[in-house]
């Protein structure tokens, strides 16, 4: 029996099944999202035609009166094998959309160019939402959880602001590493396990290479890395790449300049790795020699044909680039050695004389936060991308979460 419309309006915009009920699921690994919500809205008329549920229909509200007769609807099982997971038919007043490609975003390798071009022109749609005076619902009544064990502002701000500005809430620890159960000796598994029965989504920064790839094989709900100690930071790489879209106008032909510290920089890894999917890409490494770029991605790009070459002359690779790409020395990656960190510190630094012979087209990036390696004259130059590269972040990042729990 179909649905009327007035009926469908109360189970979009009232009806409202907790964890504990679990008649509705999300879309975990395998599971037929259209197929599922078909065969529940079949399920959910039969109830509401039998004795055990009743329409108010003064206030609009289903009211399951027996609802310890409906436990047969209880965790379906999906083609995965596994159960599903409980979402709220509140949540969204739009429909659900066609299913993300993607389960997790963990790192850059996952995209090809057709998904960053469709996810681009989501963060435009998303760019026009922040910008306009009536505030988004559609993501109302789903929590993301911001699982940080390293310090973090602008990819922990922008992963909030993205979740509250589509009107979702956010339960957040900033420094799990010190005061979660992690100091208590509890795996990264068990948290991940934990957290996700609180919430739909998890952005994970952590201190370890791989973790995150760890939390996506153990949750049930999206995982996204939001850096990995040195290892991949992919939304970062998705910003950096939808900025340099934005500020040069192309994506193929790029020559394309990353500065300081390339070894232990989970940032140029991941950009590295996402700019390879584009055409004509020239790569230079200008980096001291303690930091330079690993053999691994040098590899990964000789193997997608992307041209690289490594120079101790920033001046000279400057001149040739479309983008220049600066990054910090990161002290936390020396351990003790700080006499290395100090060796490398400093010895390439942006200022008003690279920008004399910079291109007038070309810009300078930095993935935030700064020490010395770009002067504070520079942020006047019109060719300083860095803070609306930052704010790119925002967009991309709304644009994730809309995909990942909404679907396209």
């Amino acid at each position: 029996m179909a649905l009327s419309a007035q009926t469908y309006a109360i189970l979009q915009e009232k009806l409202l099944f907790r964890p504990s009920t679990n008649l509705l699921t999300k879309h975990p690994r395998g599971c037929n999202q259209s197929s599922f919500y078909a065969n529940f809205v079949t399920k959910w008329q039969s109830l509401v035609n039998s004795s055990s549920a009743s329409i108010d229909k003064q206030y609009k509200q289903l009211s399951l009166t027996r609802p310890l007769q409906i436990d047969h609807l209880r965790r379906p099982v999906c083609k995965s094998g596994g159960p599903c997971y409980s979402l709220d038919v509140e949540k969204s007043s739009i429909s659900v959309g066609k299913k993300f490609q993607l389960d997790d975003v963990i790192e850059s390798q996952q995209f090809d160019r057709e998904i960053l071009t469709d996810i681009f022109e989501v963060a435009r749609e998303m760019e026009k939402i922040e910008k306009s005076s009536s505030a988004s619902k559609i993501l109302r009544g789903y929590l993301m959880a911001t699982l940080f064990y390293e310090p973090s502002t602008r990819t922990r701000l922008s992963f909030e602001s993205a979740m509250k500005r589509l009107g979702g809430e956010v339960l957040t620890t900033e420094n799990a590493r010190e005061f979660s159960s992690a100091a208590k000796g509890e795996t990264l598994e068990d948290t991940i396990r934990t957290v996700e029965g609180y919430s739909d989504i998890i952005v994970m920064r952590h201190f370890e290479s791989g973790a995150a790839k760890r939390a996506a094989s153990t949750a049930n709900i999206p995982i996204i890395n939001a850096g990995d100690g040195p290892g991949q930071h992919p939304t970062q790489a998705l910003l950096d790449v939808y900025t340099i879209e934005r500020e040069i106008g192309r994506l193929d032909g790029i020559r394309l300049g990353l500065v300081g510290d390339l070894a232990n920089g989970r940032t140029v890894r991941s950009l590295a790795y996402l700019i390879s999917k584009y055409q004509d890409i020239k790569i230079y490494f200008v980096a001291p020699d303690i930091v330079k770029m690993k053999d691994d991605i040098k590899d990964y790009l000789t193997s997608k044909g992307v041209e690289w070459e490594e120079s101790t002359d920033l001046f000279e690779v400057v001149s040739k680039c479309d983008v220049v790409y600066q990054t910090r020395i990161q002290r936390e990656r020396f351990g003790e050695r700080i006499d290395l960190y100090e060796a490398a510190r400093g010895k390439y630094i942006v200022d008003s004389k690279v920008l004399d012979v910079m291109p007038k087209h070309a810009v300078i990036m930095h993935p935030l936060p700064r020490l010395d390696e770009i002067t504070v004259g520079v942020d006047g130059d019109p060719r300083a991308a860095y803070f609306r590269q930052a704010k790119n972040g925002l967009y991309i990042r709304m644009a994730l979460l809309k995909l990942l729990l909404l679907g396209w």
